[in-house]
């Protein structure tokens, strides 16, 4: 049996998943890489060779086989070279009463004084038990294969970090990795695939994500049902209650409420959840939607459709909106209205100002007019910018105050037979249908650094034009859900009803 150091991060990236170290252990096909994934790779293969750079003269083992590698790295090591790149580290160890093959292959080796400094180079900004901890465990693995193979402890663990710090890791002498790699081998052992609750954001960017999801569909996974998390899924698995059939044969609300899961460090009831999980499984199981309430939406001629387009701190400078998009659709519709950011060092604020602006102008037009959004992303980035920039005029506190949450209302109003409110299954089930073959936030993104990087002003627009047209689609989907709620909201008001 072979572990090696990449077997931490595949199991804890992109989310915690024991399901996913299994299917590769076995060799299950995964989806080609996506066109951010493959961004991802060459932003941290860049950011690795920028800070090799600045390490002076190094001896480079990266072309060799890993054998080569491994005994030019101890030759290396014994004759104190001074930088190593891309060393490389096995160890034959019993791992819960079995013999295994562990390798590891740090970036970096840095002669400092009479030891060396082991380092790894990565693109998070947040390096800690909370925001990464498997970028610790893979260091620490690198540390206890350097003392098992050089007969020292490193002089110290770090990591080149997206923010261009060095970040000093703690060396416990390998218990905490040694101790993921004894789960990890656990989970390769199975005879059988242990079970692991899809989810929509859980699961959208693992290479498997098809696989599971067919499999969860095919089988009626009680982990499908909204509302339903993580922690409750595996519960009612553990119970032996794997679908949606056997949760509702085996609940009422009652009985549901006062089911304890795990929740934080403790237990909680799944409490006044417990009637829309069973409502949301019997919509599953049925193919039918059913009405609770009147959808909350002012009766009013114009509603702005409001949709944003980001890019997380890991992969920039800030944590910053590149595209703030607004459209007004209903009686007197506008043109579509976005704020784009600019690619100079000012850029952030421009695309802020920019929004500004452009809100200023509805609301010149339109006066107190809702602006309809999907969920929390809007009102925690309109906050965030606030206090980066400002707000001139309380314009900007002006949109927050007539932010209507369009995710919220459709949640509160009606039981559907889908296995996520996310804007992308909604928009399908009401009907809407995208001109665009390729979208999505992560499709946005690359083609945003994309656009960043070059200086082919011709190849920068036409990226920049797909992602708008992205954006607007977004906007008319949103406003697709808004009228299809709309007639829910008349029909229940209408004499007939």
């Amino acid at each position: 049996m072979r572990l090696v150091a990449s077997d931490i991060i595949t199991r804890y990236r992109p989310s915690p998943c024991d399901l996913r170290v299994w299917l590769q252990s076995r060799g299950e096909p995964e989806r080609k890489p996506t066109e951010f994934e493959q961004v991802l790779y060459r932003l941290g293969e860049r950011h690795e060779k920028a800070h090799l750079a600045t390490l002076g003269t190094y001896t480079d083992f990266s072309a060799l086989s890993e054998d080569e590698r491994i005994q030019r790295t101890l030759a290396a090591v014994a004759a104190k070279v001074p930088v190593l790149y891309q060393p490389t580290f096995r160890v034959l160890q019993q791992v819960a009463g079995t013999e295994v093959e562990i390798v590891g292959q740090p970036d970096f080796l840095i002669l400092d004084g009479d030891g060396y400094v082991v380092r790894d180079a990565k693109m998070a900004r947040r390096i800690d038990p909370d925001n990464h901890p498997e970028i610790l465990l893979q260091v620490q693995l690198y540390g206890w294969l350097f003392e098992r193979s050089c007969g020292a402890a490193p002089k110290a663990l770090q990591v080149f970090s997206g923010t261009e710090e060095i970040v000093a890791v703690p060396y416990d002498g390998g218990a905490a990795a040694l101790a993921a790699l004894e789960r990890l081998l656990v989970v390769k052992l199975l005879q059988h695939e242990p079970y692991e609750p899809v989810g929509w954001t859980k699961c959208g960017a693992c290479g498997f994500n098809e696989r599971c999801w067919n499999t969860a569909e095919r089988n009626g996974d009680v982990a499908l049902v909204p509302d339903v998390d993580q922690n409750l899924a595996r519960t009612l698995n553990a119970m032996g209650i794997r679908t949606r059939k056997e949760l509702l044969s085996a609940f009422d609300v009652a009985s549901l409420s006062s089911l304890q899961r795990p929740f934080g460090k403790g237990e909680r009831r799944v409490g006044k959840t417990a009637d829309r999980i069973l409502q949301f499984a019997e919509a599953l199981e049925r193919h039918e939607e059913k009405v609770l309430a009147v959808p909350a939406i002012p009766k009013l001629p114009n509603f702005v459709m409001f949709d944003l387009e980001g890019m997380p701190a890991h992969l920039d400078e800030l944590d910053k909106i590149y595209l703030w998009g607004a459209q007004v659709f209903g009686e007197k519709p506008s043109e579509f209205m976005p704020a784009v950011s600019g690619f100079g060092p000012n850029g952030d604020k421009e695309g802020w100002l920019a929004f500004f602006e452009n809100a200023k102008r509805i609301f010149e037009k339109y006066g107190d007019i809702p602006f309809v959004h999907w969920h929390s992303y809007e009102k925690t980035y309109l906050s965030k910018y606030i206090q980066r920039y400002g707000d001139v005029d309380g314009i900007a506190a002006r949109v927050v105050k007539n932010l209507l949450d369009l995710f919220k209302i459709t949640k509160e109003s009606v039981i559907l037979p889908v296995p996520s409110f996310s804007l992308k299954v909604i928009e399908q089930y009401v009907g809407y249908k995208r001109q665009q073959d390729e979208f999505g936030g992560q499709w946005a993104m690359a083609r945003f650094i994309e656009a960043t990087e070059t200086s082919d002003e011709g190849k920068r627009k036409g990226l920049m034009d797909e992602i708008l047209a992205y954006n607007k689609e977004d906007l008319e989907a949103t406003w697709a859900v808004f009228q299809w709620l709309r007639t829910r909201a008349a029909a229940i008001n209408s004499p007939s009803s």
